[in-house]
């Protein structure tokens, strides 16, 4: 069985369009990394826990604070590359960038040196509009950006953004 990740994506209105909630992976490997390294917060669950319930207590775990209350609405499962399937759910709500805070997790820096090192398991937050969110999650992730621009009924224009060449 494939690993199953649960994720939360809030929307809300800007102007004549719609802007998407996206958070970006702290540490070193992704520092100066920006196009197709963003993600919706999301994690991975075990078979006994319900899709919903991780979606929501890993939002609060990548954002640092509790889900907003509502009525959340499931867009749906999407495979992604590696072969985990996350299952998304959406919220209309206008969340307060200055909220997150996301949590701290120690990973071995630089690689192989045996040297443990804490980095935030994300960066910072964003709002950012349906096109660039599709610019800008990672790759599996794009299905999830397209997919709740169909529900809201809005066609994703090409945002002229190009991928990002040099790593550093």
């Amino acid at each position: 069985m494939p690993k199953q990740s649960g994720g939360i994506v809030l929307y809300r209105k800007a102007g004549v369009g719609y802007e998407v909630l996206l958070v970006h992976p702290g540490g070193p490997y992704w520092a100066k990394k920006d196009l197709r390294a963003w993600s919706i917060p999301k994690g991975e669950f075990d078979l006994n826990e319900e899709p919903l319930v991780a979606a929501k207590r890993e939002f609060e775990e990548e954002v640092g604070t509790s889900p907003p209350a509502g009525d959340y609405a499931p867009l749906g499962e999407f495979k992604q590359p590696s072969g985990k399937i996350v299952h998304a759910f959406t919220l209309e709500f206008d969340f307060n960038l200055e909220n997150f805070s996301g949590n701290m997790l120690e990973i071995e820096w630089p690689p192989k040196s045996g040297k443990k090192q804490e980095f935030p398991e994300n960066d910072r937050a964003a709002w950012v509009s349906l096109a660039q969110a599709r610019e800008k999650v990672v790759k599996g992730q794009v299905q999830v950006i397209e997919s709740l621009a169909v529900k809201l009924g809005k066609k994703l224009e090409a945002t002229g953004l190009e991928p990002q060449t040099s790593l550093f």
